[in-house]
């Protein structure tokens, strides 16, 4: 039986709940209708997001996408809208929906939405400088580890 669209987005428990990670999706197929003309409009979607309690399951994702195809929505409005439902889903740490939409009337739209948990901060980057000090693991039987 073929899949049809859906509103509803599945999820599942996060496998480790303590960690910062970061999840990232390119969905380069998302399609909706310009609510002015009813012409297509088509965008690549780019989701990062940090997990809580639970994570997005991908094929209910597909199909919740798929679900804008006949849907007359402003670019920022269908964004905003996706995020929205995402977020409430499964209540991230953070989450950002990047919407790059294809050329319309010779002008490319891109749409950034984000969301945090309240109190949440990223983890300090690590600093490439402090990877360079870092021993060799590469390991001979003649030789032992030693800094580059």
């Amino acid at each position: 039986m073929p899949s049809k669209p859906a509103k509803r987005v599945e999820t599942f428990p996060n496998p480790q709940p303590r960690n910062d990670f970061r999840i990232h999706m390119e969905i380069p197929e998302f399609t909706c209708l310009c609510p002015m003309t009813g012409q297509p409009d088509f965008a690549t979607l780019y989701l990062d997001y940090v997990p809580d309690r639970r994570c997005i399951e991908l094929k209910s994702l597909k199909l919740y996408i798929w679900s804008f195809r006949n849907e007359g929505k402003f670019h920022e409005a269908v964004t905003n809208e996706i995020l929205d439902t995402l977020a409430a889903a499964i209540r991230p740490r953070f989450m950002r929906l990047t919407a790059q939409f294809y050329v319309r009337g010779g002008i490319f739209t891109t749409v950034v939405a984000e969301t945090r948990k309240r109190g949440w901060r990223p983890a300090a980057p690590v600093s490439l400088d402090a990877l360079t000090n870092l021993p060799d693991v590469r390991q001979d039987a003649r030789t032992t580890s030693r800094p580059r």
